[in-house]
């Protein structure tokens, strides 16, 4: 041990210094903070992301399939750490856009399909994939009208397959609109100033620059018939006509065995009002505001009825009985003593040792890491510092938060160790627990949904070179942390009892109905809070949306603490009334078990909302996901209800006299 510790930052610190900079500093900054202007005839290339789809969410690379592939060949950007995990394999590709200029252009002719493209062109194009293509960091958008309504995809399918055929056709022609905002330069010379006040610039004098912002990228796909000797003649980038997106299918490309497919699109330029800062407006519009607004009074209305009761209980019940027993004197208090009924009998039980008490100091300590970086985060992002553009950065900075507050988990753990233990023995060993308790779940889970995604070839498996990553900021990171926080939490003072323990434990009264029966209800209270906004965070999980209303979010994640924290002590004051002095546990799931809520919300979510998605892989990797975010939501949820419920225990009986 001693040997590690002082191996241990000379063996990190070169790695640190290439895995965090290499993988956290690319890509990120704030929202109309940076933008890239670009002069007529500019050349512009767009990217390719990994090929996605809500039916299967398994991520395949678009290289996969036979489409055209760059001049100088493939070249994979950089991608952070986020990006990674998510499965993003973002490339370059052959699509060449010159700013301000409309062309019409071809790419390449396939050679003959063979009976493995095709197979996997037709599985591809009926699992509903989606290409995900980019320009100048802007996702492809694809507007289409249903019932009247516009209605807005990102990316565009690999092909479609019509009605009552067993044909499936590929989208090989793509038709796109480029919507760029004029930059306006300096050069503006005020000479007065109007009646309202108003400034009045000379136009004479007014210089515009000659940069060009894209603030728009839409597409039109199509499937387009083409006559593969003529096109073969074409070069890459050579001119071709305009075309007309074909309704009937006989003039549409078919997929099928010795067919050779030819790939073309066109460009539009749009010169758009829209403003830089403005662009993501189009991605990020919230639907349903009225919704999260719902959900926000929703959880006034839990907030305020849980509060009236914890009023009640402290001021009519606890300050009334407390205040008539200091006002008797011994003699009277030991008569009283035994009429008492309730929470005041178990005060010689109150703070005896709950079962395995190393199980409770671990999973508080990591629940407070948990609820930690769930608050930064969410506050970062309300305040627009995790911008949309910077792909992968939300996780990213989630994972680096959950690793350096390491230290937090650490010193709460082994306080609490030494509070119920009165002795700092065995907090190396609690530290320790802290630092793989729950990162040991998750990378169990992940190393099994793994085998499974190199199983399917997806690029959503995680790399080796990446679990390494991973495993070394876990170990370079989070557990020297962790036992740092172990070794202050041993050097803080102890939480004194305000009263003793008796030797010999109080026997607990029979009850008509079981007690873990009131702990599985109460997390029904914390769940009203939370589930119309875990429905939108659900959707973007898995739907591909974007969600961006993190101040809803914020504003949930303080409603659901104060949630949490009433249901917990209330539910512990209901279990002392009853002289059940074994509070620890049930303090701690009152307000843990919304987890189980959460899952079984999954599920629902899964059999009623996502009706597409198809195939054992999918469904295990999706309950997979969900049990990680389940375990994280328990942790996290039961930590504030235990924190609060000890205080108000320790307040509640630091107010008795006892001889």
């Amino acid at each position: 041990m001693a040997f590690l510790e002082r191996k241990m930052p000379g063996i990190c610190s070169v790695f640190l210094l290439v895995a965090l900079f290499a993988h956290c500093s690319r890509g990120f900054y704030l929202p109309g903070s940076y933008m890239h202007t670009y002069s007529t005839s500019d050349t512009i290339f767009a990217k390719v992301n990994s090929l996605t789809s809500i039916e299967t969410e398994l991520p395949f690379s678009y290289y996969s399939l036979p489409y055209c592939k760059p001049l100088g060949g493939i070249k994979k950007s950089a991608e952070n750490l986020g990006e990674l995990l998510m499965g993003d394999q973002i490339d370059n590709s052959p699509y060449r856009f010159r700013m301000n200029v409309n062309e019409s252009l071809y790419l390449c002719t396939t050679s003959p399909l063979n009976e493995h493209e095709v197979k996997l062109l037709k599985q591809r194009t009926r699992d509903l994939y989606q290409v995900n293509m980019i320009l100048d960091n802007l996702p492809v958008m694809r507007i289409a009208k249903q019932n009247g309504v516009n209605i807005q995809w990102t990316g565009f399918p690999v092909g479609y397959s019509p009605p009552n055929s067993n044909d499936d056709y590929i989208i090989n022609h793509l038709k796109f609109k480029v919507l760029v905002h004029e930059y306006e330069g300096t050069g503006v010379q005020i000479i007065g100033t109007g009646e309202e006040g108003m400034d009045v610039i000379s136009e004479a004098d007014q210089k515009k620059a000659s940069g060009f912002e894209i603030v728009g990228f839409e597409v039109v796909p199509c499937s387009v018939k083409y006559d593969p000797e003529v096109m073969t003649k074409l070069h890459m980038y050579d001119n071709i006509s305009p075309v007309n997106c074909p309704s009937e299918l006989d003039k549409s490309q078919i997929i099928k065995e010795q067919e050779r497919i030819s790939f073309t699109y066109e460009v539009e330029f749009v010169k758009s009002d829209i403003k830089w800062p403005s662009r993501w407006d189009a991605y990020l519009k919230m639907e349903g505001a009225r919704v999260h607004w719902f959900s926000i009074l929703n959880s006034l209305m839990v907030i305020t009825f849980l509060a009236g009761i914890v009023f009640v209980i402290f001021l009519r019940t606890v300050r009334r009985d407390l205040t008539r027993y200091e006002e008797l004197d011994k003699e009277a208090q030991a008569q009283m003593n035994e009429e008492l009924s309730g929470w005041k009998l178990v005060v010689g039980d109150v703070f005896r040792e709950p079962d395995f008490p190393k199980l409770l100091c671990v999973m508080i300590g990591d629940g407070v890491q948990i609820t930690g970086m769930a608050a930064v985060t969410i506050v970062f992002a309300a305040f627009g510092f995790m911008s949309p553009a910077s792909r992968g950065m939300l996780l990213t900075g989630m994972i680096i938060l959950y690793l350096f507050l390491g230290t937090a988990a650490g010193y709460a753990a082994v306080r609490l160790w030494r509070t119920l233990k009165g002795t700092s023995e065995g907090w190396k060993s609690v530290s320790w627990s802290v630092a793989c308790f729950f990162p040991g779940i998750v990378f169990v889970i992940l190393t099994v949904l793994n085998f499974i995604l190199w199983g399917s070839k997806s690029t959503g498996a995680i790399p080796i070179s990446l679990y390494f990553i991973l495993l070394s900021l876990w170990f370079c990171i989070s557990v020297p942390l962790t036992l740092l926080g172990g070794l202050l939490g041993t050097r803080a003072e102890p939480i004194q009892y305000p009263v003793r323990t008796n030797q010999i434990p109080r026997e607990i009264p029979a009850r008509k109905y079981p007690s873990w029966l009131l702990v599985l209800g109460a997390g029904t209270l914390p769940f009203g809070t939370l589930f119309i906004e875990l429905f939108f965070i659900l959707s973007s999980i898995w739907l591909g949306r974007f969600y961006y209303v993190f101040g809803f979010l914020l504003i949930v994640l303080i409603l659901l603490v104060i949630v949490c924290a009433e249901v917990s002590v209330v539910l512990t004051y209901m279990n002392l009334c009853v002289e059940d002095w074994r509070w620890w546990w049930k303090a701690f799931f009152a307000s843990g078990s919304v987890a189980l809520y959460v899952f079984l919300y999954s599920i629902n979510y899964l059999v009623f909302d996502l009706q597409s998605l198809s195939g054992p892989v999918s469904a295990i990797l999706y309950f997979g996901y969900s049990m990680i975010m389940a375990i994280a939501i328990m942790l996290s949820t039961g930590t504030i209800g235990f924190i609060t419920s000890f205080y108000f225990v320790h307040y509640l009986f630091s107010s008795v006299k006892i001889d």
